[in-house]
């Protein structure tokens, strides 16, 4: 696996024990509908949070946060549709993105909720 690919999926790791710390259930990690994949999907006090997660060892190029573009947005919406619809779920439903930024030692987990679109 290239290397970019492990620093990934370190991220995603890191972001779901995150997000269990902070109260959250993890209900799914990488599931994919069409062209979209949502990278967790998550509750907590009635709202099911769709979760971007990116996470940047350069921060030469932007924030991690700024790499989530409107054609990604559109494809969550229709995959968190599809789930919303497949599970038969009924909850307030949030964007959030979770950037890991990684300098030579350490970690910096960011969450920015409602972070892109609310409906």
């Amino acid at each position: 696996m290239a290397e970019h690919n492990d620093l990934g999926k370190l991220g995603e790791d890191m972001a779901a024990d995150f997000l269990t710390k902070e109260g959250y259930q993890i209900l799914d990690r990488n599931w994919s509908f069409q062209k979209a994949e949502i990278d967790i999907i998550a509750k907590k006090n009635g709202i099911l949070a769709i979760v971007e997660v990116k996470t940047r060892s350069n921060l030469d190029f932007g924030n991690p946060q700024d790499f989530v573009n409107p054609k990604k947005i559109k494809l969550l919406v229709k995959a968190v549709d599809e789930y919303v619809n497949r599970k038969n779920l009924n909850f307030n439903i949030r964007f959030d993105i979770i950037a890991v930024k990684k300098d030579a030692t350490n970690f910096e987990i960011e969450h920015l909720q409602d972070a892109f679109y609310h409906f």
